[in-house]
C-alpha cells in the first residue's frame, strides 16, 4: 500500500465514523450501537498508530538517498577573456543535464547542489606563448567493455571505450606542465571515444571427470573431481568457475573412518631431493642425510644437512670447477672419460607434512641416495675460418646490404651434461656502401618477331574446312617466344641477346599471342548487264562502211581482291547494220488546227532536234536523211465523223538473231472512240488501226575481251627499290585476246578496240628475309655434389632461340640448335667411421662417499664402465670427429651402465647360444638358468630366463599401393634437349624444324594430342617377411607397374547444316529472312560449348531482305471497244455494228511479277493478297452522232506537301470532236480539295542492323552488317521508295562494319618434361609435370581444362627417420615423491613418408639411419626435471591439461578472423581439509592458433521424469560444457500444468496435462481440459480408463498412508459435485441462526422503555465534509 493509498482510506473511515456519531441521538432502540461505536473508536486509534508509522517510514525512505539517473555535464572551457595577454581574465564553459542514456533534459531534474561552476578565473596567455605548449596524446588503447545499460542478450556487438592520456607538455623539453597552460590554447583532445567490441564471452569449462579415489586409505580423506578450460572469458564475460569439485570419502570397510593404532592416523613418503652435480673420485660429498626433529619458525620439523666442514666445501667447489674441463685426448685421439659419483638428499614426510625418521619409511628396496656418473665434457670447437666473400659485389636499387659468413667445426661433441657447443657460424654485413661498387646486371624478356598469322586453331570439330585451310581468312593468332637476358648497363641494346635461365627474370613474361588477321579473297562483284545500246560506229579502221557494233555493259561495283585471277569482261558487243549515230527526234505537238476553223482537215505544228541515239540534242548537221516538218497536217473530226484515239507505244522488237539477218518488228494501235453519223467521214480499218514497222537486223554472234591470269610480280633493275616497305617495283603481264560467247577464238577487230583490258601492270617485290637465332646461352651447370658409388654421367647444355623464321627466299635458320656434352665425374664422397675400443671395468662409488652419506658399505652395485671411441679415415688415420658426424652418422656411446654382483643378488647362469632357425620368420631363442639358493628367492623368480631374436629372412613380396595415376599420354614430339634445362614450364619452342612458324609448342587444346591410348601407373611395395618396406631391387622390380589405358576426346557441340533462307517475311518493303541451325550432340569432355541457343534449341541468322512493293500487280490490257446490244458470243471477230449509246467494255485481266528483264504470270491470288481485282467489264457509253466526244482524264495533279485543307488538285480532258447542234460537251476540268482524298505523307524508316557477315571462307573478324530503307505512309503502309524520294534523298548509311568476335579455344603451352621425384623415400613420391594457360578460351571457344599439372607416381624406397618416443611419467628412484626425471628415447624407424600416418613405422637397428647418414640432434634432451608432489599433506597444482581445440570468433557461423584462439588450465588438488587455505589458486592461460573452426553452444534437454528433466549445454562438436549458452535460452527443467490443478482429485501428470487420482476418471471439457474428477464404483480404486478401455491401476501422486480415512458420508458426489443435502443443511442452519437473533433481540428488549417526548429526535443525516475520498 502506498502513501496515498493510505490517506484515501484513512478519510475514508473518517467519514464512516461521522455517521455513525450522528446515529447516536436516534433514540434508546438504537443503544446497542454504542458497542460498536467503541469499537470503531479503538479501530480508528489502530489505524492512527499505524499511519504515524507508515508516516514515519515514508520520511525515513525520503531522507534516504536515491541514485538519480540525471547527472551534470560540462562542456570544455572557452577562450580565456581579458583586456590583454598577461592579464587575468575570465573563462566559461557549458554546463546541461543529461539521461544516463544520453538524451538531455531540463536542468531542474538535476540536484542543483551538485552542479559544477560555469566560469573560473584565469590569464589570459600571449600569443608568442602558443608555441611552448601543446597537448601530446598517446596511442588509442585497447576497447574494454563499458559499463553501458544492461540488455538482456548481446546480438552482434556491444560498447567498448578507449582511452588515452592527454597531457600537456612543453615543445622543448618535453616536460608535463598544468593542463591549464594548454586549455589556453586550445580545448584538450578527446580522451575517451566510444568502440565496439563483440559480444561478452563466458568462461567455457568441460564436464567434471569422474571422481577420484580417497586421498588416504583411512581417517579424514577427500575425494576430487576436476574440469579444464575449453574458452577463457573475452570482452567481459563471466569469469570461469572453480575447476575443483571436493567432498568427503564415504568411508566403509576398505576406507575405515579410523586408521589402526598401528599408523597412528598418519601415512609416510620418502621424498628424495634432485641429484648433485657429478664430482671426481677423492672429492668428499658436502654432506649427509640426516634428521632434525627441531621445530622450525613455523611449527614444523626442519630437516638439514650437516657439511663437513666450510673450508672443505669451498675447495671441493673450486675443484670441481676447475676438474669440469679436465678431459683429455690420449694417444689415439680418444676422449679419455672420467667417471664420478652424485649424491641426492632423502627425508620421510608425514600426512601432516611434519618429517620423520627415515626408518618409518623403509621398504623391501634399500633408498639410494648415491650413484655414479661421467664427468660432464663440453663441446669443443675448431677456429674460425676466414671469411667468405661478401654476397653483394655489386650495387642495385634496394639497398641492401651483402653478407658474408665464416664457420668453425665440432671436434669434440659434449656428452654427461656438459656445454652444447656453441654457434657454428657467424655472419655480418659488408659492402654497405653500395655507390662504390659496380652496377648488378638486370635481367629481361626478350621476345621474338610475331609467327605468320594462323586461323585453323579457331576451327571446330565440325567445321569442314579443317582438309584444306590455305583458303581460310578472317580473324587469327599468332604467336612468339619469349627468352631471358642479362641487361647490362654498359652496353648498347642488340638484337643479340644471349638467353639465361629464365628464373633470373622475376617479372612476368609478356603477352605471347595476340590476335590478328588473314585477309579474305574477294571475288569481283558485277552490276546486271545493261541492254543492248544502238548501233554505232567504233571508230576502227577495221570497220569501213555502214557496219556499226551494238554494246552492252556492266560495271565493277567491288574489285577483286587477293585472287590471281581478274574481273571477268564487262563489256560485249555485236555486230549490227544500219548505223545509227544520230537522229531526229520529234519533241512536241501543238494543238490541231482546221481549216475552216471547225473541224475538218488543218495543220498541226511539231518541235523537231536532232539527239543522240542516247537522246542528247545536239546539231541538226550531225543527222543524216530528210528532216520531218515543222507542220503536220491533221484532222478534227466532225460531229457526224468517226474518232479515233491517238496511236499507242511501239511495242518492243520482235526478236531477231539468225545468220539471215531477218528483220524484227515492232507495232503499234489505236482504237474508234465514236462511231460515225450516216453520211459522216466513216471509220477506218485494217493499216489505219494497226501499224508495223522493221527493226533490229543484225548478228547474234557476243564477241569480248578475255584475259590470262596475272604472272608473278618479276622485278624491274631499271627502277630504285622503294622505301616504303617493298624491296622494289616490278611488273605483271598477261595475255588478252578476243573470243565468242561460246569460248571460240576469233581475230581481235571482232571485239572493240575501246573495250581491250590493261596487258601490264606495276607490282611490289617482296624484300628476302633472313633467319636470325641468338647466340647459345651459357652451358648449364654440372652437378657439384659428391658420390658415395659411380654414377651414371650427367650432362650439360646450351641453346639458341630463332628471332626471325626466313621468308621470301632469305638464309635458312642453322641446323643445330642444340648442344648437349657430358659432364666431368663427381668426386667420391670422403669415408670416415667410428672405431671403438673394448670396455674398461666397471666404476662405482668410491667407498668413502659411500660411508659418508649413509649408505651400504659392500661395493656393489650400479656403476659406469667407458670405453674410447675415435674417428677414423680410409686408412685407420685419426681424423676429427666432425667428419664422422657429417659422414658416419650418430657417435656411438662412451659410457654405459654396469652392475657389480652383490652377495644378495641373484645367481644365474651364463646364456647359452642361440637355438638354430627352423624356418623363415621363426625365432631364435637362448636361456639361463638361476643357482643356489636364488630358485627360492620370489625377486629372483622374477628374472627374464629367456631370450629371442628374429632369424634372418630374405624373402620379399610385392603389393600394389595406392590407386592407379591419371592416364597419361606419351609426348608427341619430344625435345630432348629440354632434359636438361632446370625444371619449369617450356614456354617456348627453340628446336623447331627451318621453315616452321613460331610457337608450334602453343597449340590449341585438341588440335594436338590430348586424347586417346596413354599409360596409367601403380606403384608397387616390396614387402619382407615382417611386412616392413624394403627396397624395390630386393624385390626383382622396378616398383612401378604400368598398363595402357584412354583418355576420351573431347566433342565440340555440333549443330546442323544451315536451312535454306526462309522467305523474306515482308511482301512489300524490308524484311527479314531467316536460317537455322539444330542441336544435335552436346559438347562432352571440355569440348566447344554450344551457342545461346533459344527454348527450340537452335540457332538463327538473321539477315534483312527487301522486296519490291507492287511486286505483284494486275496486269490489264486496253479496254476494248465500247459495244452496244452485243451479240451472244462476247469473243465474236466480227466488227461491231454502229450503234451508239449505252454499251459494255471488256478487258483481259492477270497477275504478273515484276522482275528486272521480264514480267511472268503468276497466279491470280498473288495479287489479290495486296489490292482487289480490278474490274474487268463495265459499262461505257459510245457517244452518238453529234455528241461531243472527249479524252479520258489525265492523271491528277499531285498535292503539294503540308497537306493544306486550302490545297487543291485538279485533272483534265481534251475534246476530241465538238458536239453538233442541241449538244454540249461534258466538264473538262476537275478539282478535289487534297485533304479529302489523298492527304499522305511518307518518310523513310530504317530496318534493324543485319547480324554480322562474313567473308565466305571467314571464321571470325571483321565483317559488314546492312539494313535496308523502306517508305512508309502516314496511314502505316509501306510503299515505294520513289514515292519518299519525291520529299529529299535519305541520308542513313545502309552497311556499317562491324567484327564477330573470334571462338578462340584455350591454349595451352606444351607439357613440361617429369620433374625428379619430390621425395627421396616413402609412398608420396610423384613426378609432376605442368603447362601453361597462354590463352584463356573467349567467345565460345574450348574451355581450358582443369587438369594443368600430371602426376605419376615414384618408386616406394623406405624411409628411416630417428623418432623420439613419448614423455614417460615422472619417476622418482628409490622414492615416492620428490625431485624425478622424464624421460624419452630416441629410435631409428623404417616408415612409409610419415610418422603420423598408416602403416606406422616400425623400429628396426640404429645402423640403418647411420647408412643413410641421419644423425641424432645434439642437444636435444633425453630427459627432462620433475616433480611429483607426497601423496599426503600436499594442496598442489594439477598438471597442465591439453590445449583446447582452435576455435574462432564467429557469427551466424561466419568468421571474421584467421587465427583462433586456445586454453589449457591447471585445477588445484587438495588431499586433505586441513591443507585448503594453503592451496594455491587454479591457473589458466591461452594463446593464438591457426586452422580453428566455427564452433557454437545450445542447450540439450533429457527425457521427463516425474515432471523433471536434466538440462545441460552442449558444443557443436558434441562436448558437454559449462558456460557459452545463453541463460535467457535455458529451457525449464521442471514442469507445470497450464492451467493449474486446481480441481479436486487432480494432479500434473507426466505428459503436462491435468489428470485424476486413483479412484476418478477424467471428464475432459471440449477444449481438452479437465471438467472434474468422476469417481469410479470399483474396489480398492480401480477402474476401467475410459480413454484407452484397457483396465489398469492408475498411480496416485498421493501415498497409501497419507490418505485421510474415508467418510461414510461424502459431501461430493461421484462427479465431483456438492451433494443436495449439503445445501439442505446449509439452508436450515441459516434459518436457525435468524431465529436465534430474533429470539435474542425479543428477550433482550425492556417493555416498560418508552421514547421520552421530550426528547428532540434529530434526522439521520450524512456529514460530508467536502472530500472525494468518501
Amino acid at each position: 500500500m502506498n502513501y496515498r493509498d493510505f490517506i484515501s482510506r484513512w478519510r475514508c473511515l473518517e467519514n464512516y465514523l461521522k455517521l455513525l456519531w450522528s446515529v447516536e441521538s436516534i433514540g434508546s432502540e438504537v443503544v446497542r450501537m454504542r458497542d460498536l461505536k467503541d469499537g470503531l473508536v479503538f479501530l480508528s486509534s489502530v489505524y492512527s498508530a499505524l499511519l504515524y508509522l507508515v508516516l514515519i517510514t515514508s520520511t525515513v525512505s525520503t531522507d534516504t538517498p536515491r541514485r538519480s539517473p540525471f547527472t551534470w555535464k560540462t562542456g570544455v572551457w572557452g577562450v580565456c577573456v581579458a583586456e590583454q595577454c598577461g592579464l587575468p581574465g575570465l573563462q566559461v564553459r557549458s554546463v546541461w543535464c543529461i539521461h544516463s542514456e544520453g538524451w538531455s533534459t531540463h536542468r531542474s531534474n538535476c540536484p542543483p547542489s551538485q552542479r559544477p561552476v560555469q566560469q573560473r578565473q584565469c590569464v589570459k596567455v600571449c600569443e608568442w606563448q602558443r608555441q611552448l605548449f601543446e597537448w601530446q596524446a598517446s596511442p588509442w588503447g585497447p576497447c574494454a567493455p563499458a559499463p553501458a545499460l544492461q540488455v538482456s542478450r548481446c546480438v552482434t556487438a556491444q560498447r567498448g571505450l578507449q582511452r588515452r592520456s592527454v597531457p600537456c607538455v612543453h615543445r622543448g623539453n618535453g616536460s608535463a606542465a598544468s593542463a591549464r597552460v594548454c586549455e589556453a590554447f586550445s580545448p584538450p583532445p578527446e580522451a575517451e571515444q566510444a568502440c565496439l567490441l563483440p559480444c561478452p564471452l563466458d568462461c567455457v569449462v568441460s564436464a567434471f571427470s569422474n571422481w577420484s579415489p580417497c586421498s588416504r586409505t583411512c581417517g579424514p580423506a577427500l575425494q576430487q573431481r576436476t574440469r579444464h578450460v575449453l574458452a577463457p572469458p573475452l570482452y567481459g564475460g563471466v569469469e570461469c568457475p572453480d575447476l575443483t569439485d571436493t567432498r568427503p570419502c564415504n568411508h566403509d570397510n576398505n576406507h575405515p573412518a579410523r586408521c589402526p593404532s598401528d599408523q597412528q592416523e598418519h601415512s609416510y613418503s620418502l621424498w628424495a631431493g634432485p641429484w648433485s652435480s657429478c664430482r671426481r673420485k677423492g672429492t668428499p660429498p658436502s654432506g649427509r642425510t640426516t634428521v632434525d626433529f627441531s621445530s622450525g619458525p613455523s611449527g614444523t620439523s626442519a630437516f638439514r644437512v650437516l657439511r663437513m666442514g666450510r673450508q672443505h666445501h669451498r675447495h671441493d667447489n673450486d675443484h670441481i670447477q676447475h676438474q669440469h674441463h679436465e678431459h683429455q685426448r690420449d694417444s689415439r685421439g680418444s676422449w679419455e672419460v672420467h667417471v664420478g659419483y652424485q649424491t641426492r638428499q632423502l627425508r620421510c614426510t608425514r600426512s601432516d607434512g611434519k618429517n620423520t625418521m627415515l626408518s618409518l619409511c623403509d621398504s623391501e628396496n634399500v633408498p639410494v641416495n648415491f650413484r655414479s656418473c661421467a664427468m660432464p665434457r663440453d663441446c669443443e670447437v675448431s677456429d674460425w675460418s676466414a671469411w667468405s666473400a661478401c654476397s653483394k659485389s655489386c650495387s642495385s636499387v634496394d639497398q641492401v646490404p651483402g653478407f658474408r659468413s665464416r664457420t668453425r667445426s665440432v671436434r669434440g661433441v659434449p656428452a654427461g651434461g656438459g656445454e652444447e657447443c656453441p654457434g657454428l657460424e657467424e655472419v655480418q654485413t659488408c659492402n654497405t656502401a653500395g655507390e662504390l661498387l659496380p652496377h648488378c646486371p638486370r635481367y629481361g624478356w626478350k621476345v621474338t618477331n610475331w609467327g605468320s598469322c594462323q586461323v585453323r586453331p579457331l576451327l571446330s570439330q565440325q567445321d569442314h574446312r579443317h582438309a584444306n585451310s590455305s583458303f581460310l581468312c578472317g580473324g587469327g593468332i599468332q604467336t612468339r617466344e619469349a627468352y631471358c637476358v642479362s641487361i647490362s648497363e654498359n652496353t648498347t641494346a642488340s638484337p643479340m641477346w644471349r638467353p639465361v635461365g629464365r628464373g633470373l627474370c622475376s617479372a612476368p613474361p609478356p603477352v605471347l599471342i595476340q590476335s590478328c588477321s588473314v585477309p579474305c579473297s574477294r571475288r569481283c562483284r558485277l552490276s546486271p548487264w545493261s541492254t543492248w545500246g544502238p548501233c554505232i560506229h567504233d571508230n576502227i579502221p577495221e570497220h569501213p562502211g555502214r557496219k556499226g557494233v551494238m554494246l552492252r555493259m556492266r560495271s565493277v561495283s567491288e574489285e577483286a581482291w587477293g585472287q590471281s585471277e581478274s574481273c571477268p569482261h564487262i563489256t560485249e558487243a555485236m555486230t549490227c547494220h544500219p548505223l545509227i549515230s544520230f537522229q531526229w527526234q520529234v519533241t512536241g505537238r501543238g494543238p490541231c488546227e482546221p481549216q475552216d476553223g471547225v473541224c475538218g482537215s488543218g495543220t498541226q505544228q511539231q518541235s523537231v532536234e536532232c539527239v543522240t541515239v542516247s537522246g542528247e540534242p545536239v546539231s541538226g548537221t550531225r543527222c543524216e536523211g530528210e528532216r520531218p516538218r515543222d507542220q503536220e497536217e491533221c484532222e478534227t473530226p466532225c460531229p457526224t465523223d468517226c474518232v479515233l484515239s491517238d496511236w499507242s507505244s511501239w511495242t518492243s522488237c520482235s526478236p531477231s538473231c539468225s545468220q539471215t539477218q531477218t528483220e524484227g518488228k515492232q507495232r503499234r494501235t489505236r482504237t474508234i472512240l465514236a462511231p460515225p453519223a450516216p453520211g459522216g467521214k466513216s471509220c477506218r480499218s485494217g493499216s489505219d488501226l494497226e501499224q508495223w514497222r522493221s527493226c533490229g537486223s543484225q548478228s547474234c554472234t557476243v564477241f569480248l575481251w578475255d584475259s590470262s591470269s596475272w604472272s608473278s610480280c618479276s622485278p624491274d633493275l631499271t627502277v630504285l627499290r622503294s622505301e616504303e616497305g617493298g624491296c622494289g617495283s616490278g611488273t605483271q603481264t598477261r595475255r588478252v585476246y578476243c573470243r565468242t560467247a561460246e569460248g571460240e577464238q576469233v581475230e581481235p577487230h571482232r571485239c572493240p578496240e575501246s573495250s581491250r583490258p590493261d596487258q601490264v601492270r606495276a607490282c611490289t617485290v617482296p624484300c628476302p628475309v633472313d633467319c636470325t637465332v641468338t647466340p647459345f646461352s651459357n652451358w648449364s651447370p654440372c652437378p657439384t655434389s659428391c658420390s658415395t658409388v659411380n654414377v651414371t654421367l650427367s650432362t650439360q647444355s646450351r641453346q639458341r632461340i630463332v628471332i626471325q623464321r626466313p621468308a621470301n627466299g632469305g638464309q635458312d635458320c642453322p641446323a643445330t640448335l642444340f648442344e648437349e656434352r657430358d659432364c666431368n665425374p663427381p668426386p667420391l664422397c670422403p669415408q670416415y667411421r667410428w672405431q671403438t675400443h673394448r670396455w674398461q671395468s666397471c666404476v662405482l662409488v668410491p667407498d668413502s662417499v659411500r660411508q659418508a652419506v649413509g649408505g651400504q658399505t659392500e661395493a656393489c652395485g650400479l656403476g659406469l664402465e667407458t670405453r674410447g671411441v675415435v674417428c677414423v679415415g680410409l686408412d685407420d688415420v685419426l681424423a676429427d670427429e666432425v667428419e664422422c658426424v657429417r659422414w658416419a652418422g650418430v657417435r656411438p656411446a662412451d659410457v654405459r651402465q654396469c652392475r657389480v654382483s652383490c652377495r644378495d643378488d641373484c645367481t644365474l647362469s651364463s646364456w647359452s647360444k642361440f637355438s638354430p632357425c627352423t624356418h623363415c620368420g621363426a625365432w631364435s631363442t637362448r636361456t639361463r638358468s638361476l643357482i643356489g639358493r636364488s630358485k627360492k628367492r620370489w625377486r629372483c623368480q622374477q628374472e627374464a630366463l629367456v631370450e629371442r631374436e628374429a632369424c634372418p629372412c630374405s624373402e620379399y613380396r610385392l603389393r600394389p599401393h595406392g590407386p592407379w595415376s591419371p592416364c597419361v599420354l606419351p609426348p608427341q614430339h619430344q625435345h630432348h634437349h629440354l632434359h636438361h634445362l632446370p625444371p619449369g614450364f617450356t614456354l617456348t619452342h627453340t628446336t623447331s624444324p627451318p621453315g616452321q612458324g613460331a610457337g608450334q609448342g602453343w597449340r590449341a587444346q585438341g588440335e594436338g594430342r590430348e586424347c586417346g591410348d596413354g599409360w596409367r601407373y601403380r606403384v608397387l611395395a616390396c614387402l619382407n617377411h615382417q611386412g616392413e618396406l624394403s627396397e624395390p631391387l630386393y624385390c626383382n622390380s622396378p616398383g612401378i607397374e604400368e598398363e595402357v589405358c584412354m583418355v576420351p576426346c573431347p566433342l565440340d557441340c555440333r549443330l546442323s547444316d544451315w536451312s535454306i533462307w526462309s522467305s523474306c517475311s515482308a511482301s512489300c518493303g524490308g524484311g527479314v529472312k531467316v536460317r537455322s541451325q539444330w542441336l544435335r550432340e552436346k559438347p562432352f569432355n571440355g569440348g566447344r560449348p554450344c551457342p545461346k541457343l533459344d527454348f527450340k534449341n537452335q540457332v538463327s541468322e538473321v539477315v534483312p531482305c527487301y522486296s519490291e512493293c507492287n511486286q505483284y500487280m494486275w496486269e490489264t490490257d486496253p479496254w476494248s471497244v465500247c459495244v452496244v446490244n452485243p451479240p451472244n458470243t462476247l469473243n465474236s471477230s466480227a466488227a461491231p455494228r454502229p450503234l451508239c449509246g449505252e454499251g459494255v467494255q471488256i478487258r483481259t485481266i492477270r497477275c504478273v511479277r515484276e522482275e528486272e528483264e521480264k514480267s511472268s504470270v503468276v497466279d491470280n491470288s498473288q495479287c489479290e493478297k495486296e489490292e482487289e481485282r480490278p474490274v474487268s467489264v463495265r459499262s461505257c457509253v459510245l457517244p452518238c452522232p453529234g455528241d461531243c466526244v472527249t479524252s479520258d482524264w489525265s492523271l491528277w495533279s499531285p498535292c503539294p506537301a503540308g497537306c493544306n485543307e486550302r490545297d487543291m488538285r485538279w485533272r483534265s480532258r481534251t475534246v476530241l470532236r465538238k458536239p453538233g447542234n442541241g449538244h454540249t460537251c461534258p466538264e473538262l476540268n476537275q478539282t478535289q480539295s487534297c485533304s479529302n482524298t489523298t492527304c499522305l505523307s511518307y518518310s523513310y524508316a530504317y530496318s534493324d542492323w543485319s547480324s554480322c557477315e562474313l567473308r565466305e571462307n571467314a571464321v571470325c573478324g571483321r565483317g559488314t552488317k546492312t539494313r535496308l530503307l523502306n517508305c512508309v505512309c502516314s496511314d502505316g503502309k509501306l510503299v515505294k521508295l520513289s514515292m519518299c524520294k519525291e520529299w529529299g534523298p535519305s541520308r542513313g548509311k545502309l552497311s556499317a562494319p562491324c567484327e564477330v568476335s573470334c571462338p578462340v579455344d584455350c591454349l595451352l603451352s606444351d607439357w613440361s618434361h617429369w620433374s625428379e621425384c619430390s621425395h627421396s623415400c616413402g609412398a608420396q613420391s610423384h613426378m609432376v609435370r605442368s603447362r601453361l594457360v597462354l590463352q584463356q578460351d573467349g567467345e565460345g571457344g574450348r574451355p581450358c581444362p582443369s587438369q594443368l599439372s600430371q602426376t605419376r607416381p615414384c618408386p616406394i624406397r623406405p624411409c628411416f627417420s630417428w623418432r623420439w618416443g613419448g614423455w614417460s611419467s615422472c619417476r622418482v628412484e628409490g622414492a615416492e615423491c620428490g625431485e624425478g626425471l622424464r624421460e624419452r628415447n630416441l629410435s631409428c624407424v623404417v616408415h612409409w613418408g610419415s610418422l603420423s600416418g598408416s602403416p606406422l613405422p616400425r623400429v628396426v637397428a640404429e645402423e640403418r639411419c647411420v647408412e643413410t647418414r641421419l644423425t641424432k640432434t645434439t642437444g636435444t634432451e633425453f630427459q627432462q626435471t620433475c616433480s611429483i608432489p607426497c601423496p599426503v599433506g600436499d594442496c598442489y597444482l594439477a598438471e597442465w591439461s591439453v590445449w583446447s581445440v582452435c576455435q574462432l570468433l564467429c557469427l551466424d557461423g561466419r568468421s571474421f578472423e584467421t587465427s583462433g584462439r586456445q586454453a589449457r588450465s591447471r585445477a588445484v588438488v587438495m588431499q586433505v581439509p586441513q591443507s585448503e587455505d594453503s592451496c594455491p589458486r587454479q591457473v589458466y592461460e591461452s594463446r593464438p592458433c591457426t586452422g580453428g573452426s566455427c564452433l557454437s553452444y545450445e542447450w540439450v534437454t533429457g527425457g521427463w521424469r516425474d515432471n523433471q528433466r536434466a538440462v545441460w549445454c552442449q558444443r557443436s562438436d558434441g562436448v558437454n560444457v559449462t558456460g557459452g549458452c545463453f541463460p535467457q535460452n535455458k529451457p525449464a527443467a521442471v514442469r507445470h500444468c497450464h492451467p493449474p490443478c486446481t480441481k479436486p482429485f487432480s494432479y500434473c501428470t507426466q505428459s503436462g496435462v491435468c489428470g485424476c487420482g486413483r479412484g476418478f476418471t477424467e471428464v475432459m471439457t471440449s477444449l481438452g481440459f479437465l471438467d472434474y474428477c468422476m469417481g469410479s464404483a470399483a474396489p480398492d480404486y480401480k477402474k476401467a480408463d475410459v480413454k484407452n478401455g484397457a483396465g489398469r491401476r492408475r498411480t496416485s501422486p498421493v501415498q497409501k498412508h497419507d490418505r485421510p480415512r474415508d467418510w461414510a458420508l461424502q459431501p461430493l458426489g461421484p462427479d465431483g459435485r456438492v451433494r443436495l443435502w449439503v445445501y439442505g443443511l446449509m439452508a436450515a442452519g441459516f434459518i436457525m441462526i435468524l431465529l436465534i437473533i430474533t429470539m435474542s433481540f425479543l428477550l433482550c428488549k425492556n417493555p416498560k422503555d418508552r421514547p421520552n417526548p421530550s426528547s428532540t429526535q434529530k434526522a439521520l443525516a450524512l456529514a460530508y465534509d467536502g472530500d472525494a475520498d468518501m
